[in-house]
């Protein structure tokens, strides 16, 4: 497997954890994920996409409930 591929999901990983500029930054020590494959390391992005889509999904839903009771 090519380490360049691993470098590069851990790379990308580090940048979907770090979307809030109001955290902290998150580093990842590439060697705690030496272990993992390209399909973990993909199936951990993924997770972290769901999970970024369904606080959005809440954050809308909140936002309209929000204006709702404003308009009223």
């Amino acid at each position: 497997m090519s380490q360049s591929i691993k470098s590069k999901l851990i790379n990308d990983i580090e940048e979907l954890l770090n979307v809030y500029s109001d955290t902290t930054t998150t580093h990842i020590n590439p060697e705690l994920l030496e272990f993992m494959d390209t399909t973990t390391l993909k199936s951990i992005i993924h997770n972290i996409l769901d999970q970024q889509e369904h606080v959005h999904k809440d954050n809308r839903e909140w936002l309209e409930r929000f204006k709702i009771d404003f308009n009223q």
